[in-house]
């Protein structure tokens, strides 16, 4: 019974008041001591003494997120649903500020966008310090302008998610809420005129000033002129000088640049160069290494041909003495020529199928190229 709303008490934003508070922060006020012993049946009028105790403001604070005394009070006072008037008492209090704030807060919770606006806004010229307990436990120094602010501009303060509010603009222009006066522009009009009096007076002084001069130039005031000219004179010297230096110092960065740049270009190109040299080298190198590879097979090819034509011819010539007087050397001639001619053909076979082996009649002449070479070198063929 002691936590339910007033029966009496009229929906807020289509739901029941205590709702405005989230579930698990009402359910940890409702389990807190100073709901339980201070807020028990307070009425509208016994809350006022309640809430002239109060010393600070806050939503939750510690490890289990304990409510505030403030807290308390905003709840009790959505539990009730105190008369308007009562609120607006609360609001216009300026002797007890956490009144103030109580008022300010159940107002922003409650009540309309135009009411919110009317009875807040004024409160941004209240600069009263006010102590504020954060979510560690520990106390900040806040101003009551700062609050009020919070309030009109965030959608979350002490823990709540504040209803809705159209803006300000919206308002006005529907013409529900007259453009807000500062507070601080009629200081501003004052100091404006202020400012227009000087200037005033300054020219009637400067104008009587003058007129007590006799007509022409004065010398004090021509000796202030000739300095003032000096005095630019000489800057504009510096700065030509300055300026001359700083051209000089650009130049000096360019050419440097300049010269790093075509360094660094030469330095490629000699790289470049050195590439080309090489290559240039290696294409020399094995064109030299396969004509002399053709000079050694051509050289070989011509002393194998002539040993065998002189081969050929000592053969002729043993054939023809042997076969002009077979019967006169005797026994044996006529088999010795038969075994000479036998062992040419052997030999004759052999060095075909040597020729053979050495791969140098392939069909594929850079495989028959690379045989030769090989043969030269005492190693042995490609088979492929």
């Amino acid at each position: 019974m002691a936590n339910r709303t007033d029966p009496a008490a009229k929906n807020i934003k289509g739901t029941n008041p205590q709702n405005l508070i989230e579930k698990i922060l009402r359910n940890k006020i409702y389990q807190n001591t100073y709901w339980k012993e201070q807020c028990f049946g307070l009425t509208a009028e016994t809350l006022v003494d309640k809430a002239m105790e109060l010393d600070h403001l806050g939503g939750t604070h510690g490890g289990n997120r304990r409510p505030t005394p403030f807290m308390c009070l905003v709840t009790k006072m959505l539990q009730i649903q105190p008369e308007k008037d009562i609120v607006v008492e609360f609001i216009k209090n300026e002797d007890y500020k956490y009144v103030r704030v109580l008022g300010a807060f159940y107002l922003r919770l409650t009540g309309t966008d135009i009411d919110v606006y009317r009875y807040l806004e004024p409160l941004y010229n209240d600069y009263r310090k006010l102590r504020c307990q954060l979510a560690d436990g520990s106390f900040a120094l806040t101003h009551m302008d700062e609050v009020i602010d919070e309030l009109l501009t965030k959608d979350y303060s002490c823990d709540i998610a504040l209803p809705r509010m159209k803006k300000r603009w919206t308002i006005e222009s529907i013409g529900a809420l007259e453009p807000r006066k500062s507070a601080l522009e009629d200081d501003f009009e004052e100091e404006e005129e202020k400012d227009e009096d000087d200037h005033i007076m300054a020219d009637v002084e400067d104008a009587d000033h003058d007129k007590d001069h006799y007509r022409g130039r004065s010398p004090a005031r021509e000796r202030d002129r000739e300095r003032g000219r000096d005095s630019h004179r000489y800057r504009d010297r510096d700065y030509d000088r300055e300026y001359d230096r700083d051209r000089g110092r650009g130049r000096d960065r360019d050419r440097e640049r300049d010269r790093d740049r075509y360094r660094l270009r030469d330095e490629k190109d000699y790289g470049r160069d050195r590439e080309r040299e090489r290559d240039r080298e290696g294409r020399e190198r094995d064109r030299r290494d396969r004509d002399r590879v053709r000079r050694r097979s051509h050289s070989r090819s011509r002393s194998r041909s002539r040993d065998r034509k002189d081969r050929d011819g000592e053969e002729r010539r043993k054939r023809h003495r042997g076969s002009a007087s077979p019967r006169k050397h005797g026994d044996g001639l006529e088999d010795g020529t038969r075994e000479d001619v036998k062992k040419k053909e052997k030999k004759e076979k052999k060095e075909k199928k040597e020729k053979k082996d050495d791969g140098t009649d392939h069909p594929n002449p850079e495989i028959a190229e690379a045989n030769r070479l090989r043969a030269s070198l005492g190693l042995k063929p490609l088979r492929m």
